[in-house]
């Protein structure tokens, strides 16, 4: 029962007769709390199950929880000076305090509070007025309310009531009107005007007359807008409200809670309504241990647990409650092992307090939290429909309803710095890939049909394809494909171009088949095992090639190892006829009527000798021409420093320096500004480093092609259907590519709202496959790094963190527009040769390795592979390493890298046209997996495999609403808890998902009528409780 009454709404003067009935009236709500507190504490034995029935008691619009901001105003009233109340603290979340010089905020940082001020606070909420769901419209009401229930405990008299309240109604000073003082009011108004016009308004709308609109709008003009972003929309203030009065004999302490809340205009630092107050005033000499009470009030304040319970807290014994197992949870620090005086820097991530709340736990004990990893790897997308082209509907009426807003998600700064990064890291593998082709096909397909083939497909991908964060790209096991297929063409004489038609006819349509039978639901048994065998490979790869890539270079231009620096000016360098010229040459110089004898040698540049093969003799040569050391090191810093500065800048988000908004800004822009600045040092600097080559012209690379192939050409009819055969390997290979990608970027830790479409995905993928096949392009698809990195450049955080607060991971921004203009700009490219040309191909391989290592990041599998090397008290607190043996951790960790390394040995070899049965071998692998581990083990180590008995789930679905309705039939707590055993062993193949519908449907009725239910489930055996939580 409320201690209030809601007639004070109106203050005014109270004649000693209504006092003293007020008074009467208080003592018999005491001792009517008293009574209930003690019936209620007999029936809780211990703080921890008296707040669980608390916050398990149903909610009302008066009570919900909202988020607080607590704010610290003391003030200090000696022989009859003039004072006002002054802003020393606030919490969002961490403490910050106001620096003993005044003019600053300190850094938040947890609070520290002594175990003697948490004490003297209980005795205050023991001893103290706690007046809860009081209705008051301003603080002189509030300040009467809480006088008149003093008065009424024969606390006060009416001279120092006075006082008191004249002490209670001066004004409050705030930290902020200081620093606002000092800002130029042209600027104010220019920066916040809109803000505050449009805060104020919505505000000043609730308010109830005109007169306290103009007020708050008055008040709103000087709030500080910057902290104003920080507080979440709905928040309600806690006000704490210490001092020491000199005129005072003993404290008055007062716990109040508004209802509804209350716009104090002046109370608070920002214009959110009051929904607590806490007063303690108290005689002079003492202000040090008020403010460690008011400090400890606001800190327990923004306990998720205490916070909870100060809004369904009904009478004083609840508050009581919430501070004895606020003490349960304290850890104490001797005082001769700490200073006091450090600042505990906030946590990068707090542990989530969801284990106070859970019931039948013994008071104090510590319970294990269990990560939510036994939840269902896959969600409906994945499951067969069993009709033709089921899936594919499923898909399509799955994302239509999101269509328009992929578009407009689109329209962000973030999304730009997205396209720009991508549009760089696209552009450079599409054209190597280009020229790698044209030298294995002898230009039949080479960089300009590289380029076009990507541009089309991507940008009909970007446009309809289920998961349009994926970004299609060329592979490695692909272009291994060609190269078998030109040899075998070249050597029986068949035409390249038509067979290789026909089979990517036969593979795109055996795609649609895979799309029309829903094949892609058998995704579901590519568990983490697999993807991050897979996706490890591919970023090691990356990392691999980058390197390699710039050792290469080493050749291109080579350095002189032996170098006399003395000797330096007898060094030279020129062209000479070979001695022994090789059958090549000679061929060579025959096709273009060469005579070796006619060639002025001496006087060819480097590029004129090496196209006539001639050979470079001096003490400044090479094998491949002259000695170029500034080149090659030149090279070098470009890599390694568009890597470190790529790195530095992504990180630059989570530094000190600068506004949020610049840091964020730096953050998404970090490799299109670091390939900005290298290219201009690099232009700068003048060394001829190898620059980005672009096509100039919109033509096939060969004279002797068009733009649309004969399938059949010069080749014998029968190769139409023998083609069918490599089709088939080729399907598998993009298969397996399209899919463990798509599932990669599909995961659930991405918060993907939108969901996926893996058919539609590879109907895409098929579709253009076929056309490009037509077309004589190279074909496209998912690729892992690139996507990987599309996604990471897309997340999305909290806006609105507390001070102290890291911001929180909100998802993705799924879009459209990033990929549809990366591959709409990679068209446009031949256009823009005279600016790409500028770009040194080192800081592409330096983009390379960044994308490669920044993906390599969330990867488990290099979490479990640094354990090696780890003393087990340096080990991190992974969840698994928690409830599984550290040799079956390094068992699973080693199974994983021997996969790894053979898909690695499959990949480099000659038999990498095999590359994708190994990846699908992977699944059967994991399966065998099984028999070494428990499923327990497993759940933490990977996922669990799908179960196939589908009809089994389906009826404990339905026993679970079967048992729903028993319970209401009012069945005893004994025999529902049999029930459940029963069901138990009759769906052991359940996943953690139907166990928990299972035991909602039981829960549900029980709770509600027998809440020692939880102590009477601590008594059921271990596995049974295991499954269920």
């Amino acid at each position: 029962m409320p201690l209030g009454r809601p007639s004070h709404r109106h203050h005014r003067t109270h004649s000693s007769k209504h006092r003293k009935r007020e008074r009467v009236r208080a003592e018999s709500l005491a001792l009517d709390a008293e009574s209930t507190d003690d019936t209620t504490t007999t029936s809780h034995d211990t703080p921890s199950q008296r707040v669980q029935f608390i916050l398990g008691t149903e909610e009302d619009e008066e009570h919900v929880a909202h988020d607080l901001f607590t704010e610290l105003d003391e003030i200090c009233v000696k022989d009859g000076k003039d004072a006002e109340w002054k802003e020393t603290a606030r919490w969002l979340k961490f403490e910050e305090d106001v620096e003993d010089g005044g003019e600053r905020w300190s850094k938040p940082y947890v609070a520290t509070l002594s175990l003697h001020s948490l004490f003297e606070l209980r005795s205050c909420i023991i001893n103290g007025t706690v007046l809860l769901d009081m209705r008051a419209d301003c603080i002189e009401e509030i300040a009467d309310m809480v006088l008149d229930h003093q008065e009424a405990a024969h606390e006060l008299d009416d001279s120092v009531r006075v006082k008191v309240r004249e002490a209670l109604l001066k004004r409050h000073h705030h930290q902020s009107d200081k620093r606002r003082s000092n800002l130029l009011p042209m600027v104010k108004s220019l920066t916040d005007s809109d803000l505050r016009l449009t805060l104020s308004l919505s505000l000043s709308l609730s308010l109830s007359s005109s007169s306290s609109s103009s007020l708050f709008l008055s008040f709103y003009i000087s709030v500080d807008t910057h902290f104003m972003k920080k507080i979440p929309t709905g928040a309600e203030a806690s006000n704490v409200l210490v001092g020491e009065l000199d005129f005072l004999e003993r404290p008055i302490v007062a716990f109040v809670r508004l209802s509804p809340a209350v716009l104090l205009t002046g109370l608070t630092e920002v214009p959110i309504p009051t929904r607590f107050m806490f007063i303690l005033l108290g005689p002079d000499g003492k202000a040090q241990q008020y403010h460690e009470i008011g400090r400890s009030m606001a800190t327990i304040m923004t306990d998720e647990i205490f916070h909870d319970v100060a809004y369904k807290a009904k009478n004083r014994s609840d508050l009581l409650a919430g501070i004895d197992e606020f003490l349960d949870q304290v850890t104490v620090l001797p005082p001769g092992e700490w200073d006091p005086s450090i600042r505990i820097e906030p946590p990068k991530s707090v542990p989530s307090q969801e284990k106070r709340k859970m019931p039948g736990v013994p008071n104090g004990t510590v319970v294990p939290v269990e990560v939510d990893i036994h939840g269902e790897h896959h969600g409906p997308e994945l499951q067969r429909t069993g009709r033709l082209f089921g899936g594919l509907i499923l898909d399509v009426k799955r994302k239509a309803p999101f269509y328009l807003s992929d578009f407009k998600d689109g329209l962000s700064l973030q999304c730009v710095a997205s396209f720009l990064f991508l549009y760089c890291a696209c552009m450079s593998p599409v054209i190597t890939f280009g020229g790698l082709l044209g030298e294995a096909t002898e230009g039949r397909i080479s960089a300009i049909e590289s380029l076009f083939g990507a541009s089309m497909t991507g940008v009909a991908y970007s446009l309809f394809a289920g998961q349009p964060l994926t970004i299609l790209g060329s592979t490695g096991p692909v272009l291994v494909f060609e190269k078998i297929l030109f040899k075998f063409c070249k050597d029986y004489d068949l035409s390249y171009l038509s067979l290789r038609t026909c089979i990517g006819l036969w593979t795109a349509f055996l795609c649609l088949i895979l799309v029309a039978t829903d094949a892609s639901s058998l995704v579901c048994y590519i568990t983490r095992f697999t993807e991050e065998a897979f996706a490890a490979l591919i970023c090691l790869i990356f990392i691999y090639e980058a390197l390699e890539k710039l050792v290469h270079l080493g050749e291109l231009y080579p350095i002189n190892k032996h170098s006399d620096l003395d000797k330096l000016t007898l060094t030279y360098c020129k062209c000479v006829e070979p001695d022994n010229p090789s059958n090549k040459t000679l061929i060579m110089w025959s096709e273009r009527n060469i005579t070796a004898s006619a060639v002025p040698w001496s006087n060819l540049t480097v590029k004129e000798c090496l196209d006539f093969h001639g050979h470079f003799v001096g003490t400044a040569c090479g094998h491949h021409g002259p000695y170029t050391p500034d080149v090659l090191f030149w090279s070098s810093i470009l890599f390694f420093s568009t890597f470190f500065l790529s790195t530095f800048l992504k990180q630059f988000k989570t530094s000190r320096y600068f506004p949020t908004r610049v840091r964020s800004m730096i953050s998404d822009f970090a490799v299109f500004l670091t390939i900005v600045f290298m290219v201009l040092i690099d232009y700068a600097i003048g060394v001829p480093s190898q620059k980005l080559q672009v096509p100039s012209k919109f033509k096939p690379t060969r004279d002797d092609r068009g733009w649309v192939i004969n399938p059949i050409g010069r080749n014998p009819w029968w190769t139409v259907l023998a083609a069918a055969i490599p089709a088939l390997l080729c399907t598998i290979l993009i298969f397996m590519d399209q899919q463990i990608t798509a599932v990669i970027i599909n995961r659930k830790e991405h918060k993907l709202l939108k969901g996926c479409g893996y058919h539609l995905d590879l109907l895409m993928v098929g579709v253009m496959l076929a056309v490009c096949s037509v077309m004589g392009l190279p074909w496209f698809v998912a690729a892992t790094v690139l996507s990987i990195s599309h996604v990471n450049s897309l997340k999305l955080e909290s806006e609105s963190a507390a001070p102290g607060e890291q911001p929180r991971f909100l998802g993705i921004r799924e879009q459209r527009l990033t990929g549809l203009l990366i591959f709409l700009l990679m068209g446009c490219s031949v256009l823009m040769t005279g600016a790409l040309q500028f770009i040194p191909m080192p800081v592409l391989y330096g983009v390379f390795l960044y994308m490669g290592v920044s993906s390599l990041k969330g990867i488990q599998f290099f979490d479990r592979l640094k354990l090696f090397g780890m003393p087990a008290k340096h080990q991190p607190d992974f969840i698994y390493l928690r409830h599984v043996p550290l040799r079956k951790v390094h068992l699973f960790t080693l199974v994983q890298l021997t996969c790894l390394v053979l898909l690695w040995i499959i990949k480099t070899s000659p038999a990498a046209i095999i590359f994708p049965m190994m990846v699908l071998a992977l699944v059967f692998i994991r399966k065998l997996l099984d028999f070494c581990f428990t499923k327990r083990e497993l759940s933490y180590l990977d996922d669990l495999m799908p179960e196939s008995k589908k009809k089994k789930l389906d009826d404990a679905t339905k026993k679970a609403e079967e048992v729903r309705g028993v319970y209401a039939d009012g069945l005893s707590i004994e025999t529902r808890v049999c029930v459940c055993l029963f069901l138990m062993t009759l769906t052991e193949e359940m996943t953690r998902a139907q166990w928990r519908s299972l035991w909602r449907a039981a829960n549900h009725y029980i709770h509600l009528k027998h809440q020692t239910l939880g102590n009477t489930l601590c008594y059921l055996p271990q596995a049974f409780s295991l499954s269920l939580f």
